[in-house]
């Protein structure tokens, strides 16, 4: 920058423009210009449309190389808006994005585009274009808050449930009956042929979707009511999730097929489903891991809807639309094709949720996960859940994948539900491996029966995983079947109120040693209850005897 000097004699020399303007087209020179969507006509009144507006800015900056366009203080009603590179959408303090409703505005959102795979996984999971924000082979783009996106005329629902009635794993076993699955499909009640594709045409059924985009920031907005997903990035690299508040009515961000993704910050709140989720669908057409994952420093709950961002923090429902107990938690799965590789998640809050669940169902391989430093409170469901099965919902030749290489360290749960113990389960000839788990606390309920401790559990291979498709389990902390190669290290297991069950219930594993045990027990009760393990060991367990390595034993003691 070249500066030039006036002496004070040679100041009416100087170009008659206001000193602050001068300064403001210095500083700002060479910036990304800002487009502000009141300038292309946007009224921000909430009551008007302003989807023409909005796009009109994004495709001028788009056209001019790129830039900011800017949402100031109002309520700015819109159908689906179409991102493109090097755009940046800004929500001041006061605007919101309200997602039309299409019967009231006479409108409609984009239609969902076709696609050849569709039957290999969820509709939502298959359409991008049916959105309130949607981007597709995108470069360099971000939205910013400290604005709200608000999904009030988004529908939550799909067509159609199962996707193929012939396959038993397309759907929760507690909503095998046809009713039930047609109201978690429909669950505003809004009737017509929810089996048919037609009834999603002119709807929207999230909040932000992005395909095959790279360099993605989303950063300190919230949004409330997102439909199906409030996010849904599918072939997304180089994608950063920070600070955002979400309270949505079914997940909060699906990361599918992604890789080199950053979540931090976040509180996510999902009564009716789950909150962050990773999956590696079949929607791209070919199999893609999701990998290279940190998530750091989130919450996630299941308060009543709405009530996580107006602060009141409501724990009045009890049930979410899969017939299960609130949803919430971090999963991954269950669409499983591609696998997951190379996750760490630490420092996490689960408050009234279910509990964390790695799930493959589909053929992929799950391995190298760390998890740490995580608190539960009040858990609806199996506080830890992992799961190889074969649903195999895939091109034909897809075979059960595998969980490896997993590390959870750091847990603390309290007030877990007395239903369902922490399971980690395989399928016969496809155990789960090399298991690490330390320094765990988990106190349930509690007030599991006799009758509750004698019972079997069914394999149920191709059914869709949650904790529920076995049943009560019989242990009231761990129950362990199909595994190889797990270790238990300083383990504290407790209850609220008796629990005639043992604390340990495990089914044909190999190689599992226990460390620093400690897990009450009723009087005359059992710790542990073995049926063909072998390599079993057990060291510094309160209130027993160590064991050394056996060939195989079954046995309760």
């Amino acid at each position: 920058m070249t500066f030039v000097i006036f002496e004070p004699m040679h100041l009416h020399l100087l170009p008659k423009f206001p000193l602050i303007s001068l300064l403001a087209a210095t500083a700002f020179a060479g910036e990304p210009q800002a487009y502000d969507v009141r300038s292309f006509g946007a009224l921000g009144d909430g009551k008007n449309l302003d989807s023409q507006a909005i796009q009109k800015a994004i495709d001028t900056a788009a056209r001019a190389g790129g830039g900011t366009v800017t949402f100031p203080a109002g309520v700015y009603l819109s159908f689906s808006i179409r991102l493109q590179s090097h755009i940046r959408l800004h929500l001041d303090q006061g605007a919101v994005l309200l997602a039309a409703t299409p019967d009231k505005a006479l409108g409609a959102y984009d239609a969902p585009e076709p696609n050849e795979w569709d039957q290999y996984q969820d509709f939502g999971h298959t359409h991008w274009q049916n959105s309130l924000i949607w981007g597709i082979g995108l470069e360099d783009i971000s939205i910013t808050g400290p604005g709200r996106i608000d999904g009030q005329g988004l529908t939550r629902r799909g067509p159609a449930a199962p996707r193929r009635k012939e396959v038993a794993g397309d759907i929760p076993l507690s909503l095998r009956d046809a009713k039930d699955a047609a109201k978690a499909v429909d669950p505003e009640g809004k009737g017509g042929q929810v089996d048919e594709y037609a009834s999603m045409v002119g709807e929207g059924n999230k909040a932000i979707s992005l395909k095959l985009c790279r360099n993605v920031t989303l950063k300190e907005f919230s949004i409330l009511k997102g439909g199906h997903f409030a996010l849904l990035a599918t072939g997304v690299d180089n994608l950063t999730i920070d600070g955002l508040k979400v309270d949505t009515n079914r997940d909060g961000f699906d990361i599918d097929c992604c890789r080199q993704v950053r979540i931090s910050n976040c509180s996510v709140n999902t009564p009716n489903d789950d909150a962050i989720v990773l999956k590696s669908s079949f929607a791209l057409g070919f199999v893609r891991a999701t990998e290279n994952v940190t998530l750091v420093n989130c919450q996630v709950s299941g308060y009543d809807l709405g009530t996580f961002l107006d602060g009141t923090y409501g724990k009045t429902q009890e049930f979410a639309p899969d017939k299960e107990r609130v949803a919430g938690r971090i999963k991954f799965g269950t669409e499983s094709n591609g696998g997951f590789k190379n996750i760490a998640i630490t420092n996490c809050i689960f408050d009234r949720s279910r509990g964390i669940a790695l799930e493959t169902v589909d053929g992929g391989m799950l391995e190298d996960v760390s998890i740490s430093n995580v608190i539960m409170r009040d858990i609806t469901t199996a506080p830890i859940f992992l799961r190889v099965g074969a649903r195999l919902r895939g091109p034909v030749g897809t075979v059960p994948g595998s969980i490896r290489r997993i590390s959870i360290d750091n847990l603390t749960v309290y007030n877990a539900d007395p239903e369902y113990a922490s399971i980690i389960s395989g399928i016969p000839d496809h155990d789960i491996e090399d298991v690490s788990l330390s320094n765990i606390r988990i106190i349930t309920k509690g007030g599991g029966t006799a009758e509750q401790a004698a019972l079997v559990l069914p394999e149920n291979e191709n059914a869709y995983p949650e904790p529920s498709m076995f049943g009560v389990t019989p242990a009231y902390g761990f129950f362990i079947r199909h595994a190889k190669g797990v270790r238990m290290n300083h383990v504290k297991l407790d209850w609220l109120a008796d629990d005639k069950r043992p604390a340990f219930v495990i089914e044909m594993v190999d190689d599992i040693s226990f460390s620093g045990i400690h897990a009450r027990r009723m009087e005359g009760g059992k710790t542990f209850v073995l049926k063909g393990v072998k390599d079993f060991s057990l060291v510094d367990a309160k209130g027993l005897e160590d064991w050394k390595p056996t060939e195989e034993v079954s046995q309760s003691f």
